[in-house]
C-alpha cells in the first residue's frame, strides 16, 4: 500500500514500508508541469511501476484547498 501526504513544498511517501519525500521541485521537473496542477495519480505513478489507481485523479491544488 502506498500512502501519500501532500503539502505545499512536496508529498511524504509511505510505499511498501519505506518512507521518503519527494520535493515539489522533483515532481514539477517529473511530470513537466506545475505542481498544483499535477495529480495525485501522476504521484503514484512516478512512485510505483504499476500503481493501483483508484476513484478519478485529483489536484495537488484541489487537495491542499
Amino acid at each position: 500500500m502506498t500512502t501519500l501526504a501532500f503539502d505545499d513544498d512536496g508529498v511524504d511517501v509511505v510505499y511498501e514500508g519505506t518512507e521518503f519525500r519527494l520535493e515539489r521541485e522533483l515532481i514539477e521537473e517529473a511530470t513537466e508541469k506545475s505542481y498544483y496542477d499535477v495529480t495525485d495519480h501522476e504521484v503514484l505513478k512516478i512512485v510505483a511501476e504499476q500503481p493501483n489507481l483508484q476513484g478519478e485523479p485529483r489536484r495537488v491544488g484541489d487537495i491542499l484547498d
